[in-house]
């Protein structure tokens, strides 16, 4: 009994081999089935959403009286409809320009000076190497964060009061004492000096954070090539850390008109007003000393509509011109 065998078939050619087959798409989650499955994640955001709601949009409500005539103890959104009438009146105040425009002065110069000092001292400190040291210039510099403004404001009172540590020093060198915080042209440069001395350090973290995540190869390469460290620096750290630069830029700008009320209510007076006296603080007295609710009610949405435009147009620059952006 003989069998017969059977040549294999022959392969096919190269071009009709076999191919994978192709994945079938995956399928999006519908929000109800990532809702089912992460519940316990997404519930960790209600109480964040609940307070943005309670204490940020809710509050946008009262905004309505800025076009309606309010009474205190009367309605809340306002007796009976004015339309524009607040806004021409602070827009032909020649008070209200004057202290818009000691608000644009203060916050150029807190701008001017507050944002690129803790990249300074950043760069500075990322180029030390002895570590206790290091640590020390930190505690240091981090702890005026953690004063209270009206501490602050009280410290500043004491050092440049007629009997103040500022005064003494000018004694030594012949002068005579000066009331500083009763002269309208001292006010700015006290303000942004405490500015600087209470922010810069804590403004350093992000930027030293940021300075971590610079790849080591660059600066390697770059010492290959024969830059200096100060080459180096422009040519790789600051590139590494713009993103988080250009951030921390615009949500400054964003509260460029917000300049410190707290600090600026404790530290001024009648006589500093002329260079003091800011929308914020502005706002108050018209608001809650003089009862013009409505009246404040309109700087304050006008004040807000410049903050969000700043931030728009500084996001847009920022987007097309360095490619880092906030959305």
């Amino acid at each position: 009994m003989t069998s017969t065998l059977r040549p294999p078939p022959p392969a096919p050619p190269q071009s009709q081999a076999a191919s994978p087959a192709p994945r079938k798409p995956r399928r999006r989650r519908s929000w109800r089935q990532a809702l089912r499955r992460d519940w316990q994640l997404y519930s960790l955001a209600i109480l964040p959403l609940l307070f943005f709601l309670v204490f940020r949009y809710l509050p946008m409500l009262g905004n309505i009286i800025a076009f309606r005539r309010f009474k205190p103890g009367g309605n809340i959104f306002g007796e009976y409809w004015v339309g524009l009438r607040y806004f021409r009146m602070f827009l032909t105040d020649p008070t209200f320009w004057e202290v818009f425009t000691n608000t644009l002065v203060l916050g150029t110069l807190t701008l001017l000076f507050c944002f690129p000092l803790p990249i300074v001292l950043a760069l500075m400190l990322n180029e030390v190497r002895a570590r206790r040291f290091k640590r020390f210039v930190q505690s240091v510099s981090y702890l005026p964060h953690f004063l209270s403004i009206v501490i602050v404001a009280a410290m500043v009172m004491q050092l440049t009061s007629v009997g103040g540590a500022a005064n003494q020093l000018v004694g030594l060198f012949g002068g005579e004492p000066v009331a500083f915080l009763q002269k309208s042209e001292w006010f700015r440069t006290i303000y942004v000096s405490s500015e600087v001395w209470q922010t810069v350090g804590w403004g350093t973290i992000l930027y030293l954070a940021a300075l971590t995540t610079v790849d080591e190869e660059l600066y390697e390469a770059a010492r290959i090539d024969g830059a200096s460290r100060w080459r180096q620096t422009w040519h790789v750290t600051l590139p590494g850390i713009r993103p988080t630069m250009m951030t921390l830029l615009i949500l400054n700008i964003g509260n460029f008109l917000a300049v410190g009320f707290e600090k600026i209510l404790l530290l001024y007076n009648p006589l500093t007003y002329p260079t003091a006296d800011v929308v914020s603080t502005y706002l108050f007295r018209m608001g809650f000393q003089s009862s013009n609710f409505s009246y404040a009610a309109a700087i304050g949405l006008f004040e807000a509509v410049i903050g969000l435009i700043l931030v728009l147009t500084a996001n847009l620059i920022s987007r097309r011109t360095v490619g880092t952006s906030l959305w």
